[in-house]
C-alpha cells in the first residue's frame, strides 16, 4: 500500500510565508513581484501552505490559514480587508442569515460584514438559498426553510415589541462598555448603529442608544447613520 507524502516546502513557500507573516495580507501581483516568481508558482505555494481568500475587494487578497483570529461570526478584518472562515461572501451571508435567531436586515448584515451586500442578498433570494419578508420599513432576510423562517420572523417581531415597550435604556455594565470601546478601536469609522448591530450579532446585548451613551461618556465623536423610513432594501 502506497503512502501519500505531504507536499515538501520549497524556497518559494518559505519566502511567501515570511512575507505574509510580516504584512498579514497581500494581493497576487504583490507576492509575484516581491518574490520574483510567476503567478502559478505563488498559487502552488499558497495551496501547499494553506490560505484564505478575502470576501472583500473581489477576492484579490490572500492570507495564510494560521494568521486570522476569527470572531464569533467567523470573520477577520485586517485593515479594510475582510476574510471569512466560511469562504466567499455568498456563503458567509447564508450562514449569518440562517444562524440568526431573528434573521438579519440588509443594514445589520452590512454592519457585521463591513460592506454593502444588497446585490448579494437579491441573488441569494432569487437562488432560493435564503428568503425574505417585509418587516416594518425594511426586509428581513431569513432561512429558506419556511418553518425556520417563520420562527425567525416571530422572534424579530417579539424583539421589536419588547423594545417599543421599554423606556430609556439603563447604563451598560463594565463588560459591555469594554466591548463597545474595543469595537470603536477596531473600526473607528463605524457609527453607533453599525457598532450596536455588529455587537448584537455576536451576542452582546446593546442597542444604538446605549452605544451613543458610551460615546458621550468617553468623548468619542460619532454620529449614527440616518435611515429613511421609506427606504426598504
Amino acid at each position: 500500500m502506497l503512502t501519500r507524502l505531504a507536499p515538501r516546502a520549497t524556497g518559494s513557500d518559505l519566502d511567501l510565508e515570511r512575507l505574509l507573516r510580516r504584512q498579514k495580507v497581500a494581493i497576487l501581483d504583490e507576492m509575484r513581484q516581491l518574490l520574483r516568481v510567476s503567478g502559478r508558482t505563488v498559487f502552488r505555494a499558497l495551496d501547499r501552505l494553506g490560505h484564505y481568500t478575502s470576501y472583500s475587494h473581489a477576492g484579490r487578497f490572500y492570507t495564510l490559514r494560521e494568521i486570522p483570529t476569527f470572531d464569533v461570526n467567523g470573520l477577520w478584518f485586517c485593515r479594510d480587508v475582510r476574510f471569512s472562515v466560511h469562504g466567499t461572501l455568498r456563503a458567509t451571508v447564508v450562514v449569518l442569515v440562517c444562524r440568526a435567531p431573528a434573521g438579519h436586515t440588509h443594514q445589520e448584515l452590512g454592519a457585521i460584514l463591513g460592506l454593502r451586500v444588497h446585490d448579494t442578498l437579491l441573488s441569494l433570494v432569487e437562488g432560493g438559498l435564503i428568503s425574505r419578508e417585509p418587516f416594518e420599513s425594511l426586509y428581513v432576510y431569513l432561512d429558506p426553510d419556511p418553518e425556520r423562517a417563520a420562527a425567525q420572523l416571530r422572534e424579530r417581531r417579539r424583539g421589536a415589541a419588547g423594545e417599543g415597550a421599554k423606556g430609556p435604556r439603563p447604563p451598560l455594565d463594565e463588560a459591555r462598555v469594554i466591548a463597545v470601546l474595543v469595537a470603536v478601536i477596531r473600526s473607528p469609522r463605524d457609527s453607533s448603529l453599525s457598532i450596536s448591530s455588529r455587537l448584537r450579532a455576536t451576542g452582546v446585548a446593546v442597542d444604538e442608544e446605549q452605544v451613543e451613551a458610551v460615546f458621550r461618556q468617553y468623548g468619542v465623536k460619532k454620529t449614527a447613520h440616518s435611515r429613511s423610513p421609506r427606504s426598504r432594501r
